[in-house]
Formats: structure tokens, sequence, C-alpha cells
């Protein structure tokens, strides 16, 4: 890489390990804390590449977006941020940022979309919409920091106010509806009707037209279209093809795979292929287990203030919802919390509440944890894993399940090494065989909570 970087982010280990990295990459960096500093060089003409964090002791990365595009038309800002909602990611497109990394982020896909950055030097303009009116803290709960749902907050950003429609699928309970409801009220339709059509909607020969006057230029969101019956479907297809030029986006979403179902003539060819504009694909939860902490804080905060009294979860609860299976997914997880917030009458929600919320035995828990009296840790696993592969029906589990699995087995054997050596990391690492500096890494990007305590022996 060549040129020069500006780094702001108020971590001391965030400015030194990027600068040392792009410095052996090739870059000279100037690096600071402070905002204000930052704008300070930009408007000296200093820099080929900004890397900002959005929260900032003076300033916010975020809002001074507009600003940076204003003093340098076509430098090239890379936002990173822990705050790793939806919101941010579309924030950042809205504000013409280059691109947008949640932290903790990977040091060489950073590498990368600098390199990529300072190669491009120059962006091509993008169309600004208007200012999105929302209040403080009012953000939809799509939350997530895994690699596979920072990829959907960013596809979904780019497609706002894309002139296509879009099909998303995805489990039960996964939120797709939450998308739906995500490109409607952050597009410029926002301030026009989003109509939820069922496939009931769809009965009589005037349901077209009515739904078309209902939305209006807004959105009209085809739920669950698979179980559209054959009637219906033919009614959409010649909906589709005489829309007015005010006609309303199209979303449809899917718990089915269409292609499957069009394929075996379960679906009509012509609508599915009106309909797959754009697909996005929400992620089961048990395919993203790191996210479970992040949701559960989440919904754990919001019932607790609708009832006045926050409740939080033991280490052993945490670690037992992050091994559960959730074929529910995070409509599950929210109903359960949901019920443990107004049942417990305890400030920490322990592991038996839980599991006796969820109504599942420490065997039933998840795909490879858990274990009969006698059985070899390795059976036990070949059991379990058994168990999860016939969970998907014949399919091929998501790929990366060698690393997936491996996280879901290692979450809880630290956490409890952790626990029988009183959150002493030396000894823990020790016990487990791994360097220290391995262990601390290990509890940051898994986050794991320690808790130093004197032991009874």
């Amino acid at each position: 890489m060549d040129g020069t970087v500006l780094l702001a982010d108020d971590d001391r280990t965030i400015r030194t390990v990027l600068t040392q990295a792009l410095t052996r990459a090739g870059c000279k960096v100037h690096a600071t804390s402070s905002m204000q500093t930052l704008m300070r060089w930009i408007e000296e003409g200093k820099g080929d590449l900004v890397i900002s964090d959005v929260i900032m002791p003076d300033g916010n990365g975020l809002e001074a977006l507009p600003q940076i595009t204003k003093l340098r038309p076509g430098l090239p800002v890379i936002v990173i941020s822990a705050q790793n909602t939806i919101m941010t990611a579309i924030q950042a497109a809205e504000a013409e940022a280059f691109d947008y990394l949640p932290k903790p982020f990977d040091l060489p896909d950073l590498m990368k979309r600098s390199a990529k950055a300072l190669d491009i030097k120059r962006l091509r303009p993008v169309p600004q919409s208007s200012p999105i009116p929302r209040e403080p803290g009012d953000d939809l709960p799509l939350v997530g920091r895994t690699a596979a749902m920072q990829a959907l907050y960013r596809l979904v950003a780019r497609v706002l106010n894309a002139d296509l429609p879009v099909l998303i699928t995805g489990e039960s309970g996964t939120g797709k509806s939450l998308i739906a409801r995500a490109i409607h009220d952050f597009s410029d339709r926002r301030h026009q009707p989003f109509v939820t059509v069922q496939a009931a909607d769809m009965s009589g020969l005037d349901a077209a037209q009515a739904l078309l006057s209902k939305a209006r230029g807004g959105t009209l969101v085809l739920d669950e279209v698979s179980d559209f019956g054959e009637e219906a479907q033919a009614r959409l297809v010649r909906m589709l093809d005489v829309m007015p030029d005010n006609a309303p986006r199209v979303l449809a979403t899917s718990q089915s795979d269409l292609a499957a179902k069009t394929g075996s003539g379960k679906f009509r060819k012509d609508l599915f292929y009106r309909l797959g504009g754009l697909t996005l694909t929400v992620p089961a939860l048990r395919e993203r287990v790191e996210d479970i902490p992040l949701l559960a804080d989440h919904f754990l905060s919001r019932f607790g203030r609708e009832i006045g009294s926050q409740r939080r979860l033991t280490p052993e609860a945490s670690s037992m919802l992050r091994a559960y299976a959730w074929p529910g997914n995070v409509r599950q997880l929210e109903s359960l919390l949901k019920r443990l917030v107004i049942t417990s009458g305890e400030p920490e929600i322990s592991k038996n509440e839980a599991e006796s919320a969820l109504g599942v035995s420490p065997m039933d828990r998840s795909p490879i944890s858990g274990g009969f009296d006698g059985e070899k840790l390795g059976a036990s696993v070949q059991r379990h894993l058994q168990r999860y592969f016939d969970l998907h029906g014949g399919q091929l589990p998501p790929d990366g399940l060698y690393d997936r699995i491996l996280r879901e087995i290692e979450v809880p054997l630290i956490e409890i090494a952790l626990d029988a050596t009183a959150g002493n990391q030396a000894k823990c690492a020790d016990l487990l065989g791994i360097n220290r500096n391995t262990l601390r890494k290990k509890i940051t990007d898994l986050d794991i909570r320690v808790t130093r305590r004197r032991k009874l022996m």
C-alpha cells in the first residue's frame, strides 16, 4: 500500500495496532484520539484515507462524514464502530462512507479494505436521501456483529432506494419482517404506506387493485409468499405486469426455498423471476451464536425498562443459551427472555431458570453439549453432532461448520476453567495448556465475562 492514513480512535490499543500494521504495509500514519484534530488535518489537505471510530470524546465519526465530504470530496472514509446494529451500517452508507466495519474487526480484512480505498482514491457520487428522522435510541432490534449479519446490514443499506423487488428468505423467527420494515423505514418511501399482504388478502377479483390503491407509492410486502395458492400467484403476476408509474415497491418474504418449489412446480416460475430481483437471506440464530449475548442484553434491557427492574443472566445461563439450538430463532429467544424477566424474582437469571423456561433437560440443550452418565466425551459429541445434522432435514448445515462447532465447545470450556480457577487467568491458562496472551485474546473475542473471587478449597 502507498499513501497517508489519518486514524482517529480513542482506544490507544487500536491506534497502536493499526499504526503498526499500516506502517509495515508501507503507509504513513497520523493517529489521534481527537475528532477536532482529525478535522484539522483533513482541512489542511493531509491524508489519502481516513479510518475513524464513531463515538469519540469530542465528536462523532458518522456525523462528521458530510463535513469531510464537503472539505475533501473523494476522500475515502472507513468507519469502525462498536455499535453493531443495522442503524450504524445504514447511516454509514447514507453518509457516503467508503466502508463500515464493526468492532472487534478482523485486521487482515481491514487492511484489504484500506488497500482498496487507497487504490480507488476517489468515490463515485452516490445519490443522497433526505435525513432520517429517528429518535435517539430508537433503533431496530436487528442486532449482530457476526460476519453474516454485518454483510446483511451492508446489503440492506445499499438497496434501500434501489428500484427493484427484494426477496427476503430465512427460517421462521429470524427477523424477515424486521428487514422488510427497515428497508421501508429508511428509504425515500418511508412517509408512504407500508402494507403487508397475506394469502387471504389476494382473494377476490379486485384484490390486487385494492392493495395497490392502499399502498400507493409506499411498500407492499408479500408475507410468506410461498404459502400463496395458484390463484393468488396468478393474480400477483398480472398485478406486477401492469404496475403504474407511482406503484409501490414490492418486497416478499419466504421461509421456504422458492427456487426448489419452483423447480418442483409448486410455485410459478414467472412470479419467482419477478420477485427475485435481489435476494436477502437472514441467517438462523444457530448460525450466529456469537450474537446471542448481544441479543439477550438488548431484550433484557428492553423488558427491564418495561417492568421497571433490570435483570441479567448468570455466566452459566448465558453459556447455556449459546449452546441451545434455537429452532424458533430470535423470536423464541425474545419470548423466553420476556418470560424470564417477568417471572424471575432475583436480579440474576440462573441457568436452571432458563432451562426450565425452555422446557429442556441438560441433554437436549444443543447439538454438542450434554451427555449420559458414563458416556465418553467423544461418543457424546458424536451423538449430538449427528442430531445437529438431523435437525436440517436432509439438507447440509451452513458452511463454516468446523469453526462454528469448535467455538461452541470452546466457550463453555474456557468459562468452566475460569470458574474452577476463581477467575485467575494465569492459572486458567496453565490449566488449559495455552499461552496467557492467547487466553486473554479468546476471552475478548468470545465476549467471556471474567469474575475474580477468592476460591474456597
